[in-house]
């Protein structure tokens, strides 16, 4: 089967594109390079079609959806706060992007299209864990944008009886997210920091709560999600199912590093949500596995990556799933 990965030089679009090699199957790749890295496929160039191009753009998409069977699309402008700077370019790349994706898609009578959405969409409900039933929240252009790319999913589903399904990640987390843009997760941040012996920045008082997910979730659900054919026209949570503090974790990190390290506490930023808590009930009985790695391995794993780089080893780039 060939897979289209739009966003596939990114954090999770590489891994994705590094496990469906191994098992075999041809792979194009789709991405400007805004936000993902050509370092990212350095081991999968000589294996993969990698079109340089924008989702903005009509004819680049269709160029890339031709003769696929499966669209896998991680292409987006991530990150909240950068949402809530610059709203309208979030708007354009992940609703338009996402709507050109699926147009294309339609036109080629792909046989499946997975969304790569978020949490971010539950917003701040206090009632936990997050459950897909749940009526969405969202607190965030960033979040709006994303559910505005679940609608047009079920829709194209709906009337045009396109297969599609939409994964929400719960702060997925590994090998080759990104430490150094002013957008990035906490987990490489905090890593990044503790290994310069730098103070980490926490934006509020740490007691804010996150169901951090290894990358390997994120990657075994895309494929599962695309290849089984009764999965159709839903969303699932991809979470682990744990709730932990972010000064939670700056302790595990401080234990696994083996540093004492103190942070820094900064003012809380706008559009960020209070605790995130992922029931993956519904992902675990419809696709039949749970997540294949623990928060607590996920961290060791994830360092152990990052220090291998730092060191300027070759840190293994893949993941068993």
């Amino acid at each position: 089967m060939r897979y289209l990965v739009t966003g596939g030089a990114g954090f999770i679009g590489s891994n994705i594109v590094t496990e469906l090699l191994k098992r075999g199957e041809q792979v194009r790749v789709l991405d400007n390079f805004s936000s993902g890295h050509m370092s990212n496929l350095t081991e999968a160039l000589p294996n993969i079609e990698l079109i340089e191009g924008d989702i903005r753009d009509f004819w680049t998409v269709s160029e890339a959806v031709e003769g696929c069977d499966y669209v896998l699309h991680q292409a987006a402008l991530p990150s909240v706060p950068r949402s809530v700077k610059n709203p309208l370019t979030s708007n354009d790349v992940n609703i338009n992007g996402t709507l050109n994706v699926l147009e294309c898609a339609r036109r080629f009578e792909i046989k499946k299209v997975v969304l790569a959405s978020s949490s971010s969409i539950y917003g701040d409900s206090e009632v936990l864990p997050k459950e897909e039933s749940m009526t969405p929240s969202p607190m965030s252009p960033y979040a709006i944008t994303k559910l505005t790319g679940e609608y047009y999913l079920r829709v194209f589903w709906e009337l045009y009886r396109l297969p599609t399904v939409s994964l929400r990640y719960f702060n997925i987390f590994g090998p080759r997210q990104d430490p150094n843009s002013d957008y990035s997760a906490v987990i490489p941040r905090f890593i990044t920091a503790l290994a310069e012996g730098k103070p980490p920045t926490v934006y509020g008082d740490g007691e804010q709560s996150r169901d951090f997910t290894h990358i390997s979730h994120a990657v075994a659900s895309n494929i599962a999600a695309a290849t089984k054919p009764e999965i159709v026209g839903k969303a699932y949570n991809v979470a682990c199912g744990g709730q932990y503090t972010l000064n939670c974790l700056l302790d595990k990190l401080r234990a696994i590093m083996n540093t004492n390290q103190e942070a820094t506490y900064e003012e809380a930023r706008q559009g960020d949500i209070l605790h995130s808590y992922g029931s993956g009930d519904l992902l675990e009985s419809e696709f039949g596995f749970a997540p294949p790695v623990s928060f607590e391995e996920g961290l060791r794993s994830t360092v152990s990556w990052f220090t291998a780089k730092k060191l300027n080893r070759t840190p293994v780039g893949g993941i068993s799933i």
